[in-house]
């Protein structure tokens, strides 16, 4: 949703509708991983004051989305090497969990959703790679993990898993949009659901730990990859 004033509805607090439309331009990629926020442009976009667009910051930075530099300049906050390793690492232990208790809890109606988005990616993957594609791509790589922790009926879990996917989607934002392979959502998501959909913790567990630690080997070569050409970039 690109950010503009249209985007805010009068039947929320200011406050809470700037958060949310600032919250959403981050973890769209419309405000980039290091881009730097200036308040005033911010509200003049928006078409607020000042106030609301500080306190959203201040929710956003208390969220780690957004980072005060020490001269008091805002940035968009950015992953690096060693954030994106750990938070892969949390999401192999958490989500191996997400996805035995899945086995064991999923409704017949979450199996089927399951089943309909890794379809929506076999046939979102074929096509024309464009900015909006790549964003679909994410967001059903997202609904799709998210379902799996809905689905094992364990609130905290989704809690701390709805944490680590915010920070992941700054990661994810920016290297898909450099290699739209980073993301394997069509073959290792119909493993993982044909495990819960038969109910077999073993091969579920195996399944998500297969994709995630592949998923971490892609990432990190492509970050590799973005800062290589970075230092090239630099150095000419």
């Amino acid at each position: 949703m690109p950010l503009s004033p249209r985007s805010l509805q009068r039947s929320q607090s200011l406050q809470e509708q700037t958060y949310q439309a600032l919250r959403t331009a981050i973890l769209s990629g419309e405000l980039m991983p290091g881009q730097r926020l200036i308040e005033t442009h911010l509200a003049k976009k928006l078409q607020v004051s000042r106030t609301p667009i500080r306190e959203a910051v201040r929710q956003l930075q208390r969220e780690e989305l957004v980072i005060a530099e020490p001269n008091n300049i805002l940035r968009v906050a950015t992953i690096s090497m060693t954030d994106a390793i750990q938070l892969y690492d949390c999401r192999l232990a958490l989500e191996q969990l997400s996805v035995v208790e899945a086995c064991e809890h999923a409704t017949e109606s979450q199996i089927q959703n399951l089943n309909l988005m890794v379809m929506q990616a076999e046939k979102l993957i074929n096509s024309k790679p464009s900015q909006l594609t790549n964003f679909q791509l994410l967001d059903l790589d997202y609904r799709f993990h998210r379902l799996l922790a809905e689905s094992s009926g364990n609130l905290w879990l989704r809690s701390l898993l709805d944490q680590v996917f915010d920070k992941m989607m700054l990661l994810r934002i920016h290297t898909i949009q450099n290699n739209r392979d980073v993301l394997e959502i069509r073959t290792e998501h119909r493993q993982i659901y044909e495990a819960v959909q038969a109910r077999n913790p073993d091969a579920a567990t195996q399944a998500i730990k297969a994709h995630l630690v592949a998923s971490k080997e892609r990432v990190a070569r492509e970050m590799q990859n973005l800062q290589q050409t970075s230092s090239i970039v630099q150095e000419g």
